[in-house]
Protein backbone atom coordinates (compact mmCIF):
# COMPACT_ATOMS: atom_id res chain seq x y z
CA UNK A 1 0.00 0.00 0.00
CA UNK A 2 1.11 3.53 -0.61
CA UNK A 3 0.21 6.11 1.55
CA UNK A 4 0.48 10.22 0.25
CA UNK A 5 -0.07 12.82 3.38
CA UNK A 6 -0.56 16.31 2.67
CA UNK A 7 -1.27 18.97 5.24
CA UNK A 8 -4.18 21.55 3.83
CA UNK A 9 -5.79 24.37 5.74
CA UNK A 10 -6.94 22.41 9.43
CA UNK A 11 -6.67 18.47 8.44
CA UNK A 12 -4.18 15.72 7.67
CA UNK A 13 -5.09 14.18 4.02
CA UNK A 14 -3.96 10.67 3.81
CA UNK A 15 -4.61 9.25 0.56
CA UNK A 16 -4.30 5.62 0.47
CA UNK A 17 -3.31 3.26 -2.64
CA UNK A 18 -3.53 -0.19 -3.35
CA UNK A 19 -4.16 -2.63 -0.61
CA UNK A 20 -5.24 -2.24 3.02
CA UNK A 21 -4.48 -5.27 4.81
CA UNK A 22 -2.46 -7.11 7.68
CA UNK A 23 0.64 -6.14 6.09
CA UNK A 24 0.32 -2.59 5.79
CA UNK A 25 -2.20 -1.39 8.30
CA UNK A 26 1.01 -1.16 10.95
CA UNK A 27 2.21 1.11 8.03
CA UNK A 28 -0.96 3.45 8.40
CA UNK A 29 -0.74 3.10 12.31
CA UNK A 30 2.81 4.43 12.31
CA UNK A 31 1.80 7.36 9.84
CA UNK A 32 -1.57 8.34 11.67
CA UNK A 33 0.52 7.96 15.02
CA UNK A 34 3.00 10.57 13.94
CA UNK A 35 0.42 13.00 12.98
CA UNK A 36 -1.51 12.93 16.28
CA UNK A 37 1.89 13.28 18.40
CA UNK A 38 2.32 16.52 16.08
CA UNK A 39 -1.03 17.70 17.92
CA UNK A 40 -2.80 16.84 14.51
CA UNK A 41 -6.91 16.27 15.24
CA UNK A 42 -8.61 16.31 11.92
CA UNK A 43 -7.80 13.63 9.56
CA UNK A 44 -9.61 13.31 6.43
CA UNK A 45 -8.85 9.74 4.43
CA UNK A 46 -8.95 9.68 1.01
CA UNK A 47 -9.87 5.89 -0.51
CA UNK A 48 -10.34 6.81 -3.90
CA UNK A 49 -7.03 4.39 -5.01
CA UNK A 50 -7.69 2.16 -2.33
CA UNK A 51 -8.79 -1.21 -4.31
CA UNK A 52 -8.97 -3.41 -0.61
CA UNK A 53 -9.53 -3.48 2.63
CA UNK A 54 -8.86 -5.95 5.14
CA UNK A 55 -10.20 -6.69 8.88
CA UNK A 56 -7.02 -5.26 9.84
CA UNK A 57 -7.22 -2.56 7.85
CA UNK A 58 -11.42 -1.52 9.56
CA UNK A 59 -9.51 -2.28 12.90
CA UNK A 60 -6.54 0.99 11.89
CA UNK A 61 -9.70 3.06 11.13
CA UNK A 62 -11.18 2.28 14.19
CA UNK A 63 -8.78 2.40 16.64
CA UNK A 64 -7.57 5.80 14.50
CA UNK A 65 -11.27 6.99 15.13
CA UNK A 66 -11.31 6.19 19.28
CA UNK A 67 -7.64 8.00 19.35
CA UNK A 68 -8.99 10.88 18.02
CA UNK A 69 -11.67 10.93 19.95
CA UNK A 70 -9.85 11.04 23.33
CA UNK A 71 -8.76 14.02 22.22
CA UNK A 72 -11.45 16.20 20.38
CA UNK A 73 -10.46 15.04 16.99
CA UNK A 74 -12.53 13.85 14.05
CA UNK A 75 -11.66 11.05 11.60
CA UNK A 76 -13.42 12.23 7.71
CA UNK A 77 -13.73 9.24 4.98
CA UNK A 78 -13.89 10.14 1.22
CA UNK A 79 -13.56 8.91 -2.36
CA UNK A 80 -15.18 5.12 -0.84
CA UNK A 81 -16.13 2.78 -3.64
CA UNK A 82 -16.36 -0.93 -5.33
CA UNK A 83 -14.74 -3.53 -2.72
CA UNK A 84 -14.03 -0.65 -0.13
CA UNK A 85 -17.57 0.54 0.09
CA UNK A 86 -18.78 -2.48 -0.01
CA UNK A 87 -16.85 -3.66 2.86
CA UNK A 88 -17.44 -0.19 4.64
CA UNK A 89 -20.89 -1.36 4.29
CA UNK A 90 -21.20 -5.06 5.23
CA UNK A 91 -19.41 -4.28 8.40
CA UNK A 92 -21.86 -1.64 9.33
CA UNK A 93 -18.61 0.81 9.60
CA UNK A 94 -20.47 3.40 6.92
CA UNK A 95 -22.87 4.14 9.85
CA UNK A 96 -20.30 4.68 12.16
CA UNK A 97 -18.03 6.92 10.15
CA UNK A 98 -18.92 10.89 8.51
CA UNK A 99 -18.29 9.45 4.96
CA UNK A 100 -18.37 11.78 1.91
CA UNK A 101 -18.34 11.53 -1.54
CA UNK A 102 -15.50 13.01 -2.43
CA UNK A 103 -11.90 14.84 -1.22
CA UNK A 104 -13.82 18.70 -1.71
CA UNK A 105 -16.91 17.60 0.47
CA UNK A 106 -15.19 15.97 3.18
CA UNK A 107 -12.52 19.06 2.98
CA UNK A 108 -15.71 21.38 3.41
CA UNK A 109 -17.14 19.83 6.62
CA UNK A 110 -14.12 20.38 8.34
Amino acid sequence: MEIDVKKEGQAVIIALTGRMDAVSAPQFDKTVDDFIEQGETRIIIDFKSLEYISSAGLQSILALAKRLELINGTVLLSDLNGAVKEVFEISGFSSIFPIYDNLDAARASI
